[in-house]
């Protein structure tokens, strides 16, 4: 490879390196490269080991010499502080070839994580004019459950997600145990009855055990005598022959193989042999042709193993860009949290207004068009992040603002009686849609007004929203129909309609509604003036989801 291009390579990993605060990812480099040079996807695959070479030298030097280092090779320092936004570059990628895939694991609701890796890997098959596979990865029967698949399905396809086809990996059993049969042939893969403490050890020491000698034929027998069901679970695995010297432990003769008899919701106890996560992900990306995926990052380790097998199989790695989790502030994301958090009480479900998970969001109200906005706005990046809430809120804001009818609520509702009756009052039902026309507002003595207002604002003249002034107390004095600059208030008449209203915190807050509100239907979004947009979750009785300010 000629000097000016490791050179090119080099100006481009460093100034990814100043974007992203002193770390650069292949990924964006090898994409950069291929937008500089196009002719360099003709030696992809000699060009890529090269790419990740340079990276980590870059990625080892401090951010002062990398600064120097930018400035001696004219590498311009004016970088934007922002991450890149949007869809990543895909290096190597031919229009009409690109083949993606998201493989979710049907055992607990997808959440906002799931969201963002379904919908950037959608739409880099869609920006391609390639294919997207939904593949469920259903190897662990003590997890999955039937009802997730269709979960996983139907929030996907709300959040505007379709795909080309969809493939459960359970289904295809045959196809995993054919290619480790020519692995095992092929002195690649081997059958180890170590107890999982004694094989540890060994690994963790960079030690062989006694069954690594074994001969192809021997763990063949062996092989055969796990599919007829031999074996219990933990008594046997396959393993891979792996690099026992290799600092990255997940090389060290990786379980390829286990046993779980537990019943199956798709198969009940036909399967009873499971490949793991490598090796299941490795020849499920080879077999369906996935060409490129972008992931999260805490696969990091295991992308050489499966790099590996897929080249033992004769086939070209998939293309694997890895990026960062994120959490939402103050939100437990993991499946497992959640099931524990379920089970001891603490939380109400899959759906409680404290999760992130696309059920509790969709119900709180927030849209998948905001959804989407937010998660591309995010962009692909290695780096760990935690994001406020208001980021969110505020794409959600922007879609919903504009088609929430507005109506008055009071929660913990205090009587007041005016010294005179009053006409009814009317208000536009959205103040910048003035076609929506009005909404009657019942008036008349007896009215009811926010205890938190009527505590503050007692014995000072207030404007009653849309109706008069009066001087705030029990009994409340008119003073003008005409507008002054006082504080303004919502309030409610004997006319009204009981509202509870689950709040973003599971705590409930139960007030009054104008009988106006009894005309939105369930899923409606609505803005309470003064309290913010919910949306109506049933009407008999009348719930709401409070859905941010």
């Amino acid at each position: 490879m000629s000097n000016s291009l490791e050179d090119m390579i080099f100006k481009l990993a460093l100034r990814n390196s100043l974007i992203h605060e002193g770390e650069a990812s292949s990924g964006p480099v090898l994409g950069s490269l291929i937008a500089e040079d196009p002719k360099v996807k003709e030696k992809i695959g000699e060009i890529t080991p090269v790419v990740d070479k340079i990276v980590k030298k870059v990625n080892r030097m401090s951010p002062e010499e990398q600064r120097k280092e930018a400035e001696a090779r004219g590498v311009s320092l004016e970088v934007e502080a922002k991450e890149e936004r949007g869809l990543p570059e895909l290096p190597g990628a031919e229009k009409g070839k690109v083949v993606t895939a998201f493989p979710p694991d049907p055992s607990g609701y997808p959440h906002l994580g799931h969201a963002k890796g379904a919908l950037i890997n959608y739409l880099l098959a869609k920006e391609y004019g390639g294919r997207f596979i939904l593949r469920f990865e259903d190897t662990n029967p003590k997890l999955v459950q039937e009802k997730f698949y269709k979960i996983h399905q139907d929030d996907y396809r709300w959040l505007g997600i379709e795909w080309d086809e969809l493939v459960f990996i359970s289904d295809n059993l045959k196809i995993f145990y054919d290619y480790a049969e020519k692995l095992i042939k092929n002195g690649f893969f081997y059958v180890c009855s170590c107890p999982v403490e004694v094989m540890r050890k060994k690994r963790a020491e960079g030690e062989e055990c006694e069954h690594r000698k074994q001969k192809p034929e021997e763990n063949l027998g062996l092989w055969a005598q796990i599919l007829s069901g031999k074996y219990d679970e933990g008594q046997i695995v396959v393993r891979l022959k792996g690099d026992l010297q290799n600092k990255n432990t997940a090389m060290r003769d990786p379980t390829m193989f286990k046993v779980c008899k537990d019943p199956h919701p798709r198969h009940k106890t036909k399967f009873f042999v499971w490949p793991t996560y490598d090796f299941g992900t490795s020849v499920a990306d080879a077999h369906w042709g996935v060409t490129h995926r972008v992931r999260s990052k805490e696969f990091e380790l295991r992308a050489e193993v499966q790099n590996y097998i897929q080249k033992l199989l004769g086939f070209r790695p998939t293309f694997i860009l890895e990026q960062a989790r994120f959490n939402l502030k103050g939100v437990p994301a993991s499946k497992r949290e959640i099931r524990n958090l379920i089970s001891e009480g603490k939380i109400k479900g899959w759906d409680d207004p404290r999760l992130s998970t696309l059920a509790a969001l969709r119900r709180r109200g927030f849209t998948p068009e905001a959804i989407r906005n937010f998660l591309l706005k995010m962009g692909v990046s290695k780096h760990e992040s935690v994001i406020e809430w208001e980021a969110l809120e505020k794409e959600n804001r922007k879609v919903i603002d504009p088609v929430a009818n507005r109506y008055f609520f009071v929660s913990e509702p205090v009587e007041i009686e005016l010294d005179k009756k009053m006409k009814d009052a009317q208000a536009p039902l959205h103040p910048d849609d003035p076609k929506r026309g009005k909404r009657k507002i019942p008036a008349g003595r007896k009215i009811f007004v926010e205890k938190k207002d009527f505590e503050k604002l007692k014995g000072k003249e207030v404007r009653l929203l849309h109706l008069c002034n009066v001087i705030l107390d029990k009994k409340s004095k008119v003073t003008s129909t005409g507008v002054k600059p006082v504080p303004k208030i919502h309030w409610i008449s004997e006319q009204n309609i009981p509202v509870k209203i689950v709040m973003d915190d599971a705590s409930e807050k139960e007030g009054l509604a104008e009988p106006d509100f009894a005309k939105e239907k369930t899923d409606s979004m609505v803005q309470l003036e003064r309290f913010g947009f919910c949306r109506v979750d049933s009407t008999e009785p009348w719930v709401c989801y409070f859905t941010h300010k």
